[in-house]
């Protein structure tokens, strides 16, 4: 599989080296709303209140490593529901499987910059959020040494 079909149009990777990085778990479903531009959260999720400028997506399949980031625009908070980013198929394949929660925040943000080296599962996945620099995103060849540089 082509994990960079759109390489030929992704924006250079020029973010700020200390810029701070969420790193989370995306499944396909999730991953292909991050390609067009938002990810939704439970508002109870700590990640919805946390400080940082940049999200990195790491995909459960098809290839299990952390591929792509991009720059955190905007956060939304949106009921069940009510008008926002997210329609009920979003509701249904985004969030139900996972929380019972009415109001979620949804991250907008920039086209995702794929990473020049995937940082590659040698663990059992990100679970929650993890907290690193772009620059320690950048280092990392692996989950597990991510995570040495990165905060939960």
């Amino acid at each position: 599989m082509d994990l960079d079909r759109f390489a030929a149009d992704a924006p250079d990777d020029d973010a700020p080296g200390d810029a701070r990085v969420c790193v989370v778990a995306t499944r396909p479903d999730t991953f292909e709303r991050c390609r067009d531009g938002f990810y939704p959260a439970p508002r109870s999720y700590d990640r919805t209140r946390a400080d940082f400028d940049y999200m990195a997506f790491y995909r459960t399949a098809p290839v299990s490593a952390v591929t792509h980031y991009a720059r955190v625009v905007d956060r939304t908070e949106q009921a069940r529901g009510d008008p926002g980013p997210m329609d009920e198929g979003d509701w249904a394949a985004l969030i139900d499987p996972f929380s019972e929660e009415r109001v979620v925040v949804v991250f907008a943000f920039d086209d995702l910059v794929p990473l020049d080296s995937p940082v590659e599962n040698d663990l059992n996945g990100v679970r929650g959020a993890w907290y690193c620099s772009v620059d320690d995103l950048r280092r990392a060849e692996t989950l597990s040494t991510l995570r040495e540089a990165a905060e939960e």
